[in-house]
């Protein structure tokens, strides 16, 4: 499929050969990138040039790697909404923050009631691991956010509606921002810790109700601990 590079900045051709192939459909929407070995063997180039690509695609909104899961080929829809998201909060921040609460408050219960009813094994893993990453990063905050954000996303994977997956995929680096804020504050991190296993818990017992009621419960806690956050110029 790919032809073998030569060149000083190789990543760049890689990521020429990927971008034409989603131009001409040969890959679509949703398709999953063969893992970093199999590329670098492919293209004929070090995993170091192939992590390089990937990184620039996931930058250009091509590709969204999920860990565990892989890389997939994006629309391009998540990143456009991204970045006209992150420009509405960055003008007025604080009425931003108050938007994504309620945002959120609106989407995430009912995003876990149906990954009750919805996820699968596979989902359940992916669950348990973020949450598991979680236990044991709680004085690591890159760490432990990004096993946060993972597992948020999960349950929008678990969902299995590309638009919910999509909608949630656009306000990643707006909840990064917020659980940076959070983990600032005592306690924040187990706090949110306690809650994100009541909702395991509750779609692993295939309980939408509880589930629902759990994602309730911790976006009173979210926002409660935001407010708590040092401000900007404070941290």
């Amino acid at each position: 499929m790919y032809k073998i590079v030569r060149s000083s900045r190789l990543y760049e051709q890689i990521v020429q050969q990927v971008e034409d192939s989603i131009h001409k459909g040969t890959l679509k929407a949703g398709d999953q990138l063969p893992p970093e070995r199999e590329l670098a063997q492919q293209f004929g180039v070090s995993r170091t040039a192939v992590r390089e690509a990937v990184k620039a695609l996931h930058e250009k909104g091509l590709v969204e790697a999920y860990p565990g899961r892989g890389t997939f080929i994006t629309d391009g829809t998540s990143y456009s909404m991204r970045q006209s998201l992150d420009r509405m909060v960055k003008v007025g921040q604080a009425e931003g923050s108050a938007f994504l609460a309620e945002v959120r408050a609106i989407l995430e219960p009912e995003i876990a009631a149906l990954a009750a009813t919805r996820a699968d094994t596979e989902d359940l893993s992916s669950m348990r691991e973020q949450v598991a990453v979680m236990d044991g990063a709680c004085k690591d905050p890159d760490a432990f956010i990004e096993a946060d954000l993972d597992f948020h996303l999960a349950l929008a994977e678990a969902a299995a509606n590309p638009i919910i997956l999509s909608l949630i995929d656009s306000i990643v680096g707006l909840l990064r921002e917020q659980r940076m804020g959070i983990f600032q504050v005592e306690g924040g991190p187990e706090r949110g810790q306690h809650h994100h296993k009541k909702i395991l818990k509750a779609i692993e017992l295939r309980d939408p109700t509880g589930a629902r009621e759990a994602m309730k419960a911790h976006l009173v806690q979210v926002r409660e601990d935001s407010r708590r956050a040092p401000k900007e110029e404070e941290a």
